[in-house]
């Protein structure tokens, strides 16, 4: 449960920068930063900015709304173009940027919290950090999940775009969504005395049902790509698996994700069917937490949020972690595995075959649940951060009493 706090005599106002170029993890994540700050705040209201294409397929609690920016994508080559029909990359950043400044001048946030990109998405979040800044009361916090990439590569990665200055100029608390004892993200990073003085380990996002709903006809594993963009390999290993062996039990509940599609999932949807009701398969589901709770276990790969349901949910779990474009999800998956909260299945290691996922999904029955080796805090995020929050806006709360 989250903690609950008396509400300050002014109506808080807080503001999620979420860029989302790819995926749903920045989106996911805000959304429930957001729900549950404004439930232990009840006169609190919070506005997500979110570059998401998908946003407008989730519910979000009262309290809670979002704007969508304007669309990127990111291509083969690393380079990233507009969504936009007729506009240069330049252009829709621009566009971006005014939007940005332009919500954050008209909504007066007490608190901005920025996910994982100090600068925004190409520096569009500059301006309006000089802004608040300069002419605002509002409280600058830059959240970090546990792990981003590998120290090397994260280190070049936020010299080529002044990340460091910018964390280190603009922010007065810096959070990382996870405990010190299993990952640092800023590892490498030379961040400053004063800089690491001000950072907060708030622990994992705990997920919760929410409504309860009515899970499917179990017992079944879920399977679970996130958003689905990268997860073609992990559910072709599986429905091989199945195809493979046909005693394989339970059966599986497939989540393709909201970017698994085109000829890709026609192509997975015409081998579903011919599994004659062994595997079963959603395109998208927004309230996955009720297929989380249902399930018997879990495979999936290793972003952030599913991690997070994988221990909320208590689930046994292997995961299949990306390796490309970034280590993100391998040094996830590789440290849990060493703590014993999940298993892998690792290219190198045990090999992406159809018999090593067989036998994944057969270990899973007898492997038990994070629980038996969670340690204290691991999964305290929300209320550290509802507890952050509260502290922030007390001295506006005693301001506007006097």
């Amino acid at each position: 449960m989250t903690a609950s706090f008396s509400a300050p005599a002014h109506r808080a106002r807080i503001l999620f920068y979420s860029h989302d170029t790819f995926g749903l993890g920045h989106l996911r994540r805000s959304r429930a930063l957001a729900a549950a700050i404004t439930c232990a705040v009840p006169s609190a209201s919070a506005m997500i900015l979110t570059g998401s294409p998908v946003a407008g397929r989730f519910t979000f609690p009262s309290g809670v709304d979002h704007i969508r920016l304007p669309g990127v994508i990111k291509r083969a080559d690393g380079s990233y173009g507009s969504r936009t029909m007729g506009m240069s990359i330049d252009e829709t950043t621009d566009l971006r940027a005014g939007l940005i400044r332009s919500t954050a001048e008209q909504f007066r946030p007490d608190i901005l919290i920025v996910d994982k990109e100090p600068t925004g998405f190409r520096g569009e979040l500059l301006p309006t950090l000089d802004m608040l800044q300069q002419t605002q009361n509002t409280k600058l916090v830059l959240g970090l999940r546990d792990v981003l990439d590998e120290p090397e590569v994260l280190r070049a990665e936020w010299d080529r775009k002044s990340a460091l200055d910018a964390t280190e100029r603009y922010y007065d608390e810096i959070w990382v969504y996870g405990l010190q004892d299993v990952y640092d993200p800023t590892a490498g990073l030379d961040l400053s005395p004063q800089a690491q003085s001000r950072m907060h380990w708030t622990g994992y996002l705990r997920r919760d049902l929410g409504q309860a709903a009515t899970p499917p006809e179990q017992p079944y594993v879920l399977i679970t790509p996130g958003g689905g963009g990268d997860g073609a390999m992990m559910v072709d290993l599986v429905l091989s698996a199945y195809e493979q062996d046909t005693n394989l039990s339970p059966r599986a509940l497939l989540v393709y994700g909201p970017f698994l599609s085109g000829d890709t999932r026609a192509a997975f949807e015409e081998r579903v069917a011919q599994l004659n009701g062994r595997v079963t398969a959603v395109g998208f589901e927004s309230e996955i937490e009720t297929l989380f709770k249902g399930a018997q276990s879990v495979v999936c790969m290793g972003g952030y949020n599913t991690f997070c349901e994988v221990l909320s949910f208590d689930k046994p779990a292997v995961i299949v972690p990306r390796t490309t474009p970034r280590l993100e999800q391998w040094i996830r998956a590789s440290r849990a595995e060493e703590l014993g909260l999940v298993t892998m299945l690792d290219e190198t290691r045990d090999g992406w075959t159809p018999d090593a996922m067989i036998k994944a999904i057969r270990t899973l029955e007898n492997q038990p649940p994070p629980s038996l080796a969670i340690s204290s805090g691991l999964l305290d995020g929300l209320e550290y951060v509802t507890q952050r929050v509260n502290t922030m806006l007390a001295p506006a709360s005693s301001e506007s009493s006097t």
